[in-house]
């Protein structure tokens, strides 16, 4: 069986170690030890001298269009498929694919098959079921029936407080929310609603009141974009403190002359004792950007990269000052517990997925290996799509 030892590099777990060995065993990670000697195993042990190096968790993205996405200025503006070599680049060893906007050309059945054919090329994938309409559109006709009888979804995406959504009301909302639930009860599954979040006044007020006057617990839903306002964010972070998880999205680090980044989001949350476990990070991946005039119409389109999401861990750390095994957590372990998923993902401990990133002392993505199979080495991808 394949094995591979990751010696002396420094690692968070994401918790900080220190100075470790990490054995990987086939697809998963069999022990992190002080001094793992390798003298007299039968096994065919590759090794990689990390000293110096950082040594972490993959990355996991909860919000990708890996069947492109956009389409708001015409057929044209439809954005592309996602790529491997894309995803192993920015260090993402997980990723959960959704619909946008369109509804209408892009189908949860071609998501579906772009999930399986991903982790077929070698990474983690999950989906969601739904879109920015209600009702949802689905595979089986129904959220419970896609949560429970079909593999990859685990939950159901949505949109609101944003002039594309269905202005759906606030009774539609609390039963599809009432539905992932249970579908997700009766399957094992996070049965989730992730719910995509515009500029429009409303913010957060419908869940909000769904969650105070309903016995839907607040943890069911997962509010995403919510730094696009500061009235929103503001209102993010009490959402949070009162137990809820909320999604970061990592595209805006990127912009240029952007007055309010991600990075400093996120920092503003660890400042204003925000409970970090509940916030993550997600890049909106290969879904358009689109920009608007003071009309409210669009004037320049964009696609989102995967990539953003490491340039905000390294400005979190390098900028903002904070903690490389505090940083770490809203990228890995936050999003797997969001996810149902951890310790399985989202951290370095024996039994967990092989998904591990080592990187430079400037944060720089040398390796990754996802389920213990090597995709980039020495800063190149190595594993690439099958019509790259």
């Amino acid at each position: 069986m394949k094995a591979t030892l990751i010696k002396n590099g420094t690692v968070y777990a994401p918790e900080y170690l220190g100075e470790q060995d990490v054995l990987m065993i086939g697809s998963s990670i069999a022990k992190i030890e002080k001094e793992i000697p390798i003298s007299g195993s039968v096994l065919d042990v590759e090794v990689i001298n990390a000293k110096g190096k950082w040594v972490v968790p993959g990355l996991i993205d909860q919000h990708v269009h890996i069947i492109g996405g956009g389409g708001e200025t015409g057929f044209a503006s439809r954005t592309p498929e996602l790529v491997l070599s894309a995803v192993i680049r920015a260090g993402v060893t997980t990723i959960v694919g959704l619909l946008g906007t369109d509804g209408a050309t892009r189908h949860i059945e071609s998501l579906y098959a772009k999930a399986k054919g991903l982790e077929e090329e070698g990474i983690t994938t999950f989906i969601h079921t739904g879109s920015y309409s209600v009702p949802s559109v689905t595979l089986t006709g129904g959220i419970t029936r896609d949560i429970m009888f079909i593999d990859k979804v685990i939950g159901v995406k949505v949109a609101i407080s944003d002039h594309r959504d269905s202005n759906c009301t606030r009774e539609e909302l609390a039963r599809m929310a009432s539905e992932a639930r249970v579908a997700g009860m009766l399957s094992g599954k996070p049965g989730m609603v992730h719910v995509h979040l515009g500029r429009g006044k409303d913010m957060l007020d419908m869940i909000m009141n769904i969650v105070e006057n309903t016995d839907i617990p607040i943890d069911q839903f997962v509010p995403t974009h919510v730094t696009r306002t500061r009235e929103l964010f503001e209102q993010a972070k009490q959402f949070a403190k009162m137990g809820g998880r909320i999604d970061i999205t990592s595209f805006s680090e990127l912009t240029p002359g952007s007055k309010f980044k991600p990075s400093q989001a996120l920092a503003e949350c660890i400042q204003d004792g925000v409970p970090i476990q509940n916030v993550t990070v997600s890049s909106d991946g290969n879904g358009s950007i689109p920009k608007y005039n003071n009309e409210g119409k669009i004037i320049g389109m964009s696609v989102g990269v995967l990539d953003a999401s490491h340039l905000v861990l390294i400005n979190l750390v390098k900028n903002e000052g904070v903690a490389v095994e505090q940083a770490i957590q809203f990228f890995t372990s936050n999003v797997a517990r969001v996810l149902d998923i951890y310790p399985k993902k989202g951290c370095l401990q024996a039994d967990s997925d092989a998904d591990i990133l080592i990187m430079d002392t400037d944060m720089k993505i040398e390796t990754v290996f996802a389920k213990g199979n090597k995709m980039m080495e020495h800063g190149k991808v190595i594993v690439k799509g099958a019509f790259e």
